[in-house]
Parts: structure tokens; C-alpha cells; sequence
């Protein structure tokens, strides 16, 4: 799911999983389909280049320069420069410290790195300066997922769903997290909103995947319907394989969760969501694999 105005992406390089990982366990990953990795934009590439050279202007106003590191930020995310990101984003809050959108990108920052309170801080200011900034309902709610607070992360996932009904992406981070709060609930509310949503819409099938209306090989059969380019099937694979693993998750085989989202960071689709939170994901999984080892 990529959000809107709003890019989230993950600096991801690599795949490192869980050392508990046991071949066997996972006879559930055959015959997935796969997708040509994305590449950088080169257009993000030169768009930096220009940002550079902007930046060495010395007689520029601080709010333009703000908005140029902003900017130059998100473009570095884009290509997964994650610290570069994050230098240019504590730079343009420092100049302009009333940027909405820097915090929002600050605090995703936090969850990623599981410093959840600094995480709450940073959504917190973001609705401060903008209280109709949507996407800071969801990433504080994924913050709050995270950081095991997942009836708070109810309420923010409500609220991000009311505006706008139709998404399935929405109504499917709702159930994630009301799913640790109570199941048959959860289950029962994902029912409800799935009457809103649009059977058009490819989204739609991952809703129905976890209703259990929609197998996992009739799922996986139809991903790639109405797919015109490589880069929308590498996108689609990213959301469809993040969550495959977050309902092996939930029924115990850690092992097919563990392939799932190393599948989803191999797609390389550092923009989405989806791609960001595999990543967590795993070293959560693996920092749990650490602490069994050690009792």
C-alpha cells in the first residue's frame, strides 16, 4: 500500500530472517509467483542531484530550504538512503519545526528502529499542526501495534478507516490489530467492513483471503490480473506476500511467515508499507528466536 501524497518507505538491504528457520516447515511456499525486483527511479536519482545543487545556495530563504531537505529526504527514502533521509529530515525540522510531514516521516523512523515512545511523540505532533493529517492515524497506529498497545492501535485504525470505508488496505490493518485484542471480533468486524468495499478493486481478495472465502491458491492464481507493468506485479507481490505471512503468523507456522516477508523485501517496493514493516517483522521474529536460545 503506498499512502497517498505520503511515501513510506524502508531502507532495506539485504534479507536477513530468523534463525530458527526450519526448511521443512515451509512446504506451504512452492511455486509462489515472483516479480523482476524494482530498480531505482533514475529520475529520483537526478531529482537529488538538483537538490544538491539548490542546497549549496547560500542566500536562500529557511523555509524553501526546509522544504528542499524535506524533499531531498523523501527522495533518499525512495532509493532506500535511509540514514541520508533522516539527517535531512532533523535538518528541515530544526529550520522549520512546524512541518507536519517531517515529523510524520520522523516517526516512522522511530518504529522502525522499535523506539515506540519517541514514535507516539512524533504522530502526536503531526496532529497538532494538522489534525485532518489521515495517514498519521495509521502509522500511530502501526506504531502502536508494535509496541503492544494494540487496543490503542484500534482506535487510530477506526479512525483512519472512517475516511475513507472503501479501502481494504484500511480494514485489513484494523483487523491485524484487533485481532490481538479479540479474534472472533475482529473477524466479525472485517465481515462488516468487507460490505463496503469494492469487489473491483484487487485489494478486495486479500480481505477475502482471510475470510476465508478466497483460498490461498485461487488467491495466488488471480494476483496477477489487470497487471500491465512490471513494477505494478512487483508492488502487488509486495502487499500480497507481507500479508500471506501475517496470517501464517497468526496460526503458529513462523517459519511460512518467515518466507512471506522475506519474499516481500525481495520485491524491493521500498515505498510501501507493507515492504517497511517485513523488515521489523523479521527482527522481531528473530530478537524472539534470540531470547528462546538464551532462557
Amino acid at each position: 500500500m503506498k499512502l497517498a501524497k505520503i511515501v513510506v518507505p524502508l531502507v532495506l538491504m539485504g534479507l536477513v530472517g530468523c534463525k530458527s528457520t526450519q526448511p521443512e516447515a515451509t512446504k506451504n511456499i512452492v511455486n509462489v509467483p515472483l516479480a523482476v525486483p524494482l530498480q531505482a527511479n533514475f529520475r529520483n536519482e537526478i531529482a537529488i542531484a538538483r537538490f544538491n545543487e539548490l542546497l549549496l545556495q547560500p542566500d536562500m530563504a529557511n523555509e524553501q530550504r526546509a522544504q528542499l531537505l524535506y524533499n531531498r529526504g523523501m527522495l533518499y527514502d525512495s532509493i532506500g538512503l535511509q540514514t541520508l533521509a533522516r539527517i535531512d529530515f532533523n535538518r528541515a525540522v530544526k529550520i522549520k519545526p512546524d512541518l507536519a510531514e517531517v515529523y510524520n516521516f520522523l516517526g516512522i523512523h522511530q518504529t522502525l528502529e522499535q523506539n515506540y515512545g519517541r514514535a507516539y511523540e512524533m504522530f502526536d505532533a503531526v496532529l497538532e499542526l494538522d489534525e485532518q493529517h489521515e495517514y498519521a492515524y495509521l502509522n500511530r497506529g502501526i506504531a502502536l501495534y508494535y509496541g503492544e498497545r494494540a487496543d490503542l492501535a484500534v482506535k487510530d485504525f477506526e479512525a483512519f478507516l472512517a475516511r475513507a470505508p472503501k479501502d481494504a488496505y484500511r480494514a485489513m490493518w484494523l483487523y491485524i490489530a484487533q485481532q490481538q485484542v479479540d479474534g472472533v471480533l475482529a473477524k466479525q468486524t472485517l465481515a462488516a467492513n468487507s460490505q463496503a468495499l469494492d469487489p473491483e478493486e484487487w485489494s478486495s481478495q486479500l480481505v477475502a483471503l482471510y475470510l476465508g472465502t478466497l483460498s490461498e491458491e485461487e488467491f495466488l492464481a488471480q494476483i496477477s490480473e489487470g497487471v500491465s507493468t512490471q513494477e505494478e506485479y512487483a508492488q502487488r507481490l509486495c502487499e500480497a506476500y507481507f500479508y500471506l505471512a501475517k496470517r501464517y503468523q497468526v496460526q503458529g507456522d513462523l517459519a511460512s511467515a518467515i518466507s512471506y516477508f522475506k519474499l516481500a523485501l525481495a520485491t524491493n517496493v521500498y515505498e510501501f508499507v507493507e515492504h517497511k514493516y517485513a523488515r521489523l517483522e523479521l527482527d522481531l521474529l528473530a530478537q524472539l528466536n534470540d531470547e528462546q536460545d538464551a532462557s
